[in-house]
């Protein structure tokens, strides 16, 4: 290919793949109900500031070699604030189940400040992602403003299904990629990033995402889906899973799932904490009893308020009248459902290690299951 032309193929391949993934439906346009006002993108970026980026790291098949592959993982960057600042925001987390990870927070919880990205892999690769996101902020940051102490939180959920996961094949680099390429915008959805080689009920799982606006403010959640059994799967109120049995790949709780809120409502640590636990129930709309097996850590945060830095001196921090907490409450409990439903949506049967195939959940039998009870908003 002469060289000239390179440039102009890059920029076409890169203009089909952003056609391919604005024309995936969502599960809205599948018409799956669910209450609440969206914002414009339905996503957690809906949230000012907010930028997320994402690697996906997906080659070989067949046979499991320890090092060689299958690869079927990545990783989901998150900067509260965009990855021009390292400003930080009020937050709170919650474990519903903790049998998982997710590093930073015993700091979160004692500060109640989350400072710099929020990033979501694979189990075996926290360790990697941890020292990456420091390692890119002392690169980033000026030397005026050095990094001198950091605790990033890194979530993870298990992908050793589909994927060489003590291959270790997450590096810096590929952390490095997510963190550059953060922006703001539509968030891929499905077999992406920290959701590549991800399961949920037995469907493929992974990335996936909406939001609401509430009372002047919006809500933003980002989830990566990796729980829950077939026979558990609700959608819209419908027992999907119990209609839909084919592909099932295991007898129990094998999974988790990390759950990302972003607000920018005026909101202090205690009450994100609050708003953290709402994801609780949105889950359980979908079905999930939050088995043993199930690591089910959930953080929020809010950009409304301005984190005071200026030693010895007082900050002005505002804060949302605790009996106005329950329209975002409920949003929450939305949105978290709606993210979930739409991580299934959008992914696509992937065939992993030895050949394990984990199948999408089928559009056309999702919709013929919402019409059979009544609920198909028909478009």
């Amino acid at each position: 290919m002469p060289r000239r032309l390179a440039p102009l193929v890059a920029v076409v391949l890169s203009s089909l793949v952003s056609l391919s993934l604005a024309a995936k439906p969502r599960a809205r346009d599948l018409g799956v109900p669910f209450e609440g006002k969206p914002g414009p993108l339905n996503a957690i970026t809906d949230v000012a500031g907010v930028e997320v980026g994402q690697t996906t790291l997906i080659r070989g098949d067949g046979q499991l070699v320890v090092g060689a592959g299958p690869v079927r993982t990545g990783v989901t960057a998150i900067f509260p604030r965009g990855k021009a600042t390292d400003a930080g925001v009020f937050a709170g987390w919650f474990s519903l189940n903790g049998n998982g990870e997710m590093t930073g927070t015993a700091w979160v919880e004692e500060s109640g400040i989350l400072e710099g990205p929020i990033a979501l892999t694979n189990t075996h690769s926290v360790g990697v992602v941890r020292d990456a996101i420091i390692r890119w902020q002392v690169a980033h940051r000026p030397r005026d403003n050095r990094v001198w102490w950091s605790l990033p939180v890194v979530g993870e959920t298990w992908d050793g299904w589909l994927n060489d996961i003590n291959g270790f094949h997450v590096k810096p680099e590929h952390v490095f990629a997510a963190l550059d390429s953060a922006k703001t915008g539509p968030v891929d959805e499905g077999n992406v990033g920290g959701g590549t080689g991800m399961v949920c009920h037995e469907f493929k799982g992974g990335i996936g995402t909406s939001s609401r606006l509430i009372s002047g403010y919006t809500i933003g959640v980002l989830v990566q889906a990796n729980y829950g059994l077939r026979h558990q799967l609700l959608i819209a109120g419908v027992p999907v899973g119990r209609e839909i049995p084919d592909g099932q790949i295991r007898p129990d709780e094998a999974g988790s799932i990390l759950i990302i809120i972003a607000t920018d409502a005026p909101l202090l640590p205690h009450q994100l904490k609050r708003l953290a636990r709402r994801a609780s129930l949105g889950l359980a709309r979908m079905g999930s009893s939050s088995g043993d097996g199930s690591g089910d850590l959930f953080l929020a945060f809010s950009t409304g308020n301005t984190i005071p830095t200026e030693r010895k001196k007082a900050g002005d921090v505002k804060m949302l009248v605790t009996e106005d907490m329950s329209p975002l409450f409920e949003a929450t409990v939305q949105a978290t459902e709606e993210a979930i439903t739409n991580a299934l949506v959008a992914a696509e049967t992937m065939t992993g290690v030895d050949g394990h195939t984990v199948v999408a959940l089928p559009h056309d039998k999702l919709r013929a299951v919402l019409k059979k009870y009544g609920r198909l908003v028909e478009k």
